[in-house]
């Protein structure tokens, strides 16, 4: 919805001139309901599908093959566990039970847009909500502690993504030290003591996994600083208790989430097969994806954590201008970039990081250039359909000066 109605707003230099554009919040609540529903409603069916039973209830587990949903014991040859994660609330003084502070699930649920949006923490979370919100009009600042936003970006593209949310103010390298009301205290970079106002105050500074409540300990499961700890094949320190998803703290997003799954269940019912044909986590290979506006993806590494790992880089940067369907939808200045990193010594593909329209939607292909292996050489190759945004991949392994 806050990108039609940008798209809306701002169609002039496409010689589309939209008069009266605007939004009604209750509508675009419904049609967001609407899909999730549909969503869930999909996975309910496939549940239905494959005569998989589902109860509802507090489940706790017991031990290895034993699970306790509501006083009821329930055995099993293998459990999994996927409890997932809930958001990070800090100890910020003035945070708790204030009710202009909330987390991702109470903004998706507010109201009304509200006109000044602080958001704490400028990673994913944060700068998909501060994209959205602006967008549609609030007044949106993002205090952040670390000198760059979304961490695990290849710094230069995210300084690039920073500069292109022109609508929301970046307080960088700054520690929020107290809420007073609607009120963010923060101490900025030079040591200064600062203030911001808020009519909604987003906590967004990350997720822990999930493991309490459930039996975790008392059951004896291995629990490490990221969550509970397994093996490449999904597998915990509990015979036959497998663990997936957020819980686990590898990496946690849904894609990441139904990856482990498959590999647990490929383990479970043929581990030899599995470990034959390779079934295992291998989470640099793992694509990541930011709804802000622009899009951007990668997978990989960025040029920092591989220079850190010891290779001998090579990267090329190219605006995403190279490619024509993206002029001719976004114009020339329009903000987007490719990195492409490489090994100079051994040509292997090692990173490859996009900022632009269809970044998510291009980015699997990426994955699968890493997760073969393949080399400058072999991405040289193929052949890329013209004209795309996806070129710009193309544009790039051939700008590497090897």
């Amino acid at each position: 919805s806050a990108k039609l109605y940008s798209h809306a707003l701002h169609s002039e230099q496409f010689g589309v001139t939209a008069t009266g554009v605007s939004y009604d919040w209750a509508t675009v609540q419904a049609w967001k309901a609407d899909v999730v529903a549909k969503l869930v409603a999909g996975v309910a069916a496939a549940e239905k599908r494959m005569k998989v039973e589902v109860v509802f209830g507090h489940g706790t587990l017991i031990g290895p093959g034993v699970v306790e949903v509501d006083g009821v014991r329930r055995t099993a040859d293998h459990v999994i566990v996927a409890t997932g994660s809930v958001p990070v609330m800090p100890p910020i003084p003035g945070a708790k039970d204030n009710p202009k502070v909330v987390d991702s699930t109470g903004l998706l649920a507010v109201e009304a847009v509200p006109p000044r949006l602080v958001v704490i923490g400028g990673g994913v979370i944060g700068v998909e909500f501060a994209s959205l919100f602006a967008a549609f009009g609030s007044h949106v600042d993002i205090i952040e502690m670390l000198p760059e936003i979304v961490p695990f970006m290849d710094d230069e593209l995210a300084g690039k993504l920073r500069k292109a949310l022109k609508e929301v103010t970046f307080h960088l390298g700054c520690r929020v030290t107290g809420i007073e009301d609607g009120t963010v205290v923060y101490t900025d970079a030079h040591g200064n003591t600062a203030r911001v106002e808020a009519d909604v105050i987003l906590m967004a500074v990350g997720r822990r996994p999930s493991v309490d409540g459930w039996g975790a300990k008392e059951a004896g499961l291995d629990l490490g600083p990221r969550g509970v700890v397994v093996d490449d094949s999904m597998k915990t320190n509990l015979p036959n208790v497998w663990a997936v998803g957020d819980v686990t703290g590898r990496s946690l997003l849904a894609h990441a989430a139904y990856r482990m799954g498959e590999i647990a269940a490929a383990h479970i019912i043929d581990p030899v097969q599995a470990k034959a044909t390779g079934q295992r986590l291998r989470t640099d290979t793992i694509p990541w994806a930011v709804y802000s506006m622009p899009e951007a993806a990668g997978v990989g590494l960025t040029q920092a954590q591989a220079e850190a790992r010891g290779h001998q880089v090579i990267t090329a940067t190219v605006p995403l201008a190279v490619s024509g369907r993206f002029v001719a939808e976004n114009g020339v200045r329009g903000p987007g970039a490719v990195k492409l990193i490489a090994d100079q010594v051994t040509r292997a593909v090692l990173g490859v990081h996009l900022l632009g329209p269809y970044a998510p939607e291009t980015i699997w292909g990426a994955a699968a250039v890493l997760e073969n292996e393949l080399t400058i050489d072999d991405l040289r190759q193929i052949v890329f359909p013209h004209p795309t945004v996806s070129e710009g991949i193309r544009e790039a392994v051939w700008a590497l000066r090897d």
